[in-house]
């Protein structure tokens, strides 16, 4: 038997009974990493199963420990093709993971196997960088495993998880920072998962009709747009707050993302870790290294489109190989193209200040990323 992650009251069960302990020994202020390790452990085998995902991810985690371990022997900042050799090996169950959909095997994988893999790939790249001093086994397997965060994020760093998880933390820290607001985000996700998405999906988005007309259309996309916000924030809330029981600050994930004036800021309210995890690890390596080359330096504007196409591209290809992940991200890529014409415009600059400029730029903005959202959900395969 398998169970999903923050999907029904049953799992939600069992992560109250799991987090007890921890917030005992939190309170009692004895280390929760060794416990925490176990229940992730548990946690794991609960929601991945016995059967062959089980071997899958236990041949996964040999994969990427080796390779972690190999090169951090053998890491050369001189030799860059080595990095990007180790890299491209860290990537490649999560590539055959991606194609096999399309193979006579069918889908060869696990729950959580993106996250996993971001994770293990951006240890080899602060190797790289020179963030890493120590590589502790166990330490490693439960930053990749971290129960709480499997299946979709967000997405912890390495050198910030492993300091917090050896950390000693005081009984009135705990108390406050720690398992009040661990609290508080599991009632916010538990309300924004199992009443305001549950809400929407049953009184709204379950009923549109399929019939191909231009008025569900419009429906589907405002309806879906809210269903996955609410759903998605609620699981992340819900994730955040599970880590903060078991003494690891993880990171926000959303932040009023239907605010946002432009592209640029809504990706800095939207799915947080994964953006920055993209930004820091793809956007910003790419520009800072074609920039080194002097002849594109005249021609930074061309460089940071290229780059946001690059990032966002690679960000819809990570959601599936299906044309609607795809056309999301180049979709995305010239929506953030164009908030840099936009924001640099004296148009703009004029009427930045101006309240009702503002607002219309929220209205306009919102419309923009719900088109968006309708693009990623595959909804117009039907007027295709």
């Amino acid at each position: 038997m398998t169970i999903s992650q923050y999907e029904d009251y049953f799992y939600i069960y069992i992560l109250l009974l799991i987090s007890v302990p921890a917030i005992i020994l939190g309170i009692k202020q004895i280390k929760i990493k060794y416990y925490a390790f176990f229940a992730t452990i548990f946690m794991v085998i609960l929601t991945i199963g016995m059967e062959n995902q089980m071997l899958t991810i236990g041949v996964f985690l040999l994969w990427e420990m080796a390779l972690i371990k190999l090169y951090k022997k053998v890491n050369d900042k001189n030799k860059k093709w080595r990095f990007r050799l180790f890299v491209l090996l860290s990537l490649l169950p999560l590539v055959f993971n991606k194609i096999s959909g399309f193979t006579a095997f069918g889908i060869i994988g696990f729950v959580g196997i993106s996250y996993m893999s971001f994770k293990t790939v951006q240890i080899i790249i602060d190797i790289y960088d020179g963030n890493i001093d120590e590589i502790k086994l166990t330490d490693t397997l439960y930053f990749v495993l971290f129960f709480p965060t499997l299946s979709s994020g967000p997405i912890d760093r390495y050198r910030k998880f492993i300091d917090e998880i050896n950390a000693e933390i005081p009984r009135d820290v705990y108390i406050n920072d720690y398992l009040l607001i661990g609290i508080k985000k599991m009632v916010v996700g538990l309300a924004y998962k199992f009443f305001f998405a549950s809400l929407i999906y049953i009184a709204w988005l379950k009923e549109i009709p399929n019939d191909g007309s231009i008025f569900s259309l419009v429906q589907y996309m405002y309806c879906y747009t809210l269903y996955l916000f609410f759903d998605f924030a609620g699981y992340s809330n819900m994730a955040i707050g599970t880590g903060y029981l078991f003494g690891v600050k993880v990171p926000e994930n959303f932040d009023k993302p239907f605010v946002s004036k432009d592209m640029k800021e809504f990706w800095t309210r939207w799915h947080i870790s994964l953006s920055r995890w993209f930004g820091d690890y793809i956007f910003s390596r790419f520009v800072l290294n074609t920039l080194k080359n002097k002849k594109y330096r005249k021609k930074k504007k061309n460089v940071y489109r290229v780059g946001q196409m690059i990032t966002m591209t690679t960000m819809g290809i990570w959601h599936g190989l299906t044309w609607y992940y795809i056309a999301y991200g180049v979709y995305q890529g010239i929506a953030l193209a164009l908030t840099d014409d936009y924001l640099a415009s004296k148009f703009h600059k004029k009427h930045a200040k101006n309240k009702h400029y503002q607002f219309l730029q929220i209205f306009v903005t919102f419309h923009i990323i719900c088109f968006g959202m309708l693009i990623f959900s595959g909804y117009l395969n039907n007027y295709i």
